[in-house]
């Protein structure tokens, strides 16, 4: 039912139909700026271009002639209505011309249509008040025809081409106005489906860096099982031997099969690759999500960002994932409220980023073993361990861009951390291995 309510909507026949009608209705609110009772301004040819305006596919002639036999029905019903004298023939003579006056109009903006959207608005207007004046002289001329009436008035004359001028530019005003919320929503959107792309691409960055690193550890294990089994086989232990030949040839399987996920996780990753982004927009994204990260955690985080360098990066994803690490560690860091300040400036050679909580801080004892694989201090209410490789993943990638990162104490004697993360400028800056940072080994 809901399909077919929906087609029927979209259906352009339906469209134009209930754009002639609205027309007809808006007409209804008029003026007459003529001493004879027989012509009128209304607002119907305002919802007509505005209507045609927002809806370009449709066919404006056929609008045009849907909505000037509407109106010609209409005004000759609300004739009849006030002057009960007119018969349906006077009455249907007496609106001809503003039945015309609507196919006329339609057919010049017919003729523009494709150019609106080129056009500069001042031009635009002018262009649409020519059509709309045009379109009230063949409206009048058939009038005059059908009535005997004169409609050489010069004042009045006047009055139509200033009334359709502040008509037109209203209506574009109107136009432009709804254009640019338009424009709106759809960045909105852009940079929704943005945030959500790189949001995944960062996690299948991270997925493949680490399975890389598998890889190779499970390829160092094969070496070293079939090392095993051929020492085994010297010895003339034989049942042994057979056994750690079996268990090398299961890893090498394994590695096979590692290989074939690297190949798709990468595929999908660089499937949505682009070329470069900036340290801030990176910078941007980061914060965004882990203020929606510090929120789902009711904690009242202040982010602060104080960049004094920029540039435009081939390493995004691995800066982004590097950054979410940090960011989120530093969210957690944080029992209740408190601030995260994010510092990027210019060092020499090197470009340094630091993440500055106030939160609980580092104990300096354990500042050597932090990035170590395995290290947590993070416990479930059941007291199972996290698997504690956020800061070795960072590590792990912050030395495949040649970068160093180290913990401190937060600065000028705040309680808190400070993690300090410096990469040569020159490799954030040259994309020549941009596409090597995550591959399979051949």
């Amino acid at each position: 039912m809901k399909r077919s309510m929906r087609n029927w909507v979209k259906n352009e026949n339906v469209q134009m139909t209930a754009i002639a009608f609205a027309t007809a209705v808006g007409a209804q609110f008029k003026i007459n700026p003529f001493r004879e009772d027989y012509f009128r301004i209304g607002l119907g040819v305002s919802i007509l271009l505005f209507l045609l305006m927002i809806m370009p596919h449709l066919s404006y002639v056929k609008t045009g002639i849907l909505t000037g036999i509407a109106n010609l029905l209409f005004q000759s019903a609300d004739l009849i209505n006030h002057v009960q004298t007119v018969s349906i023939l006077e009455s249907m003579r007496d609106n001809l011309g503003a039945g015309v006056y609507y196919v006329v109009f339609a057919y010049g903006l017919s003729k523009f249509r494709h150019r609106f959207h080129e056009m500069q608005p001042l031009l635009l207007g002018g262009l649409i008040t020519c059509i709309d004046f045009s379109s009230n002289f063949v409206e009048l001329l058939l009038r005059g025809m059908l009535s005997g009436t004169n409609i050489f008035y010069m004042k009045e004359w006047l009055y139509l081409l200033v009334v359709g001028g502040l008509r037109s530019y209203f209506v574009i005003g109107l136009y432009n106005s709804f254009a640019v919320r338009q424009m709106r929503l759809l960045h909105a959107e852009q940079e929704k489906r943005m945030e959500q792309m790189l949001s995944v691409n960062s996690g299948l960055y991270g997925e493949a860096f680490y399975l890389q690193k598998a890889m190779n550890t499970i390829e160092g294990i094969a070496v070293d099982s079939y090392d095993l089994y051929r020492d085994l086989r010297e010895q003339e232990l034989n049942q042994y031997s057979q056994r750690t030949l079996g268990i090398a040839q299961q890893i090498h399987e394994v590695k096979k099969d590692s290989q074939r996920i690297l190949a798709g996780l990468l595929k999908l990753y660089d499937s949505e690759k682009a070329v470069n982004m900036s340290l801030s927009e990176v910078l941007n994204f980061a914060i965004k999500g882990n203020r929606k990260y510090s929120e789902m955690l009711n904690r009242k985080i202040e982010i602060r960002i104080e960049q004094q360098y920029d540039c435009d990066s081939p390493y995004y994803i691995p800066l982004l994932t590097v950054m979410n690490n940090l960011i989120a560690n530093a969210v957690e860091a944080i029992e209740n409220d408190g601030t995260i300040r994010i510092r990027v400036l210019e060092e020499g050679a090197d470009v340094q980023f630091a993440v500055i909580d106030s939160g609980k801080g580092v104990p300096e004892a354990k500042r050597d073993v932090i990035f170590e694989p395995g290290y947590t201090t993070k416990f479930n209410e059941v007291g199972i361990a996290a698997t504690g490789i956020g800061l070795s993943h960072v590590r792990d990638i912050v030395q495949s861009l040649e970068g160093r990162i180290s913990v401190e104490s937060a600065p000028q004697g705040d309680k808190g951390s400070a993690f300090v993360v410096s990469i040569p400028k020159a490799n954030l800056v040259n994309g020549d291995g941009a596409d090597q940072m995550v591959q399979m080994d051949k």
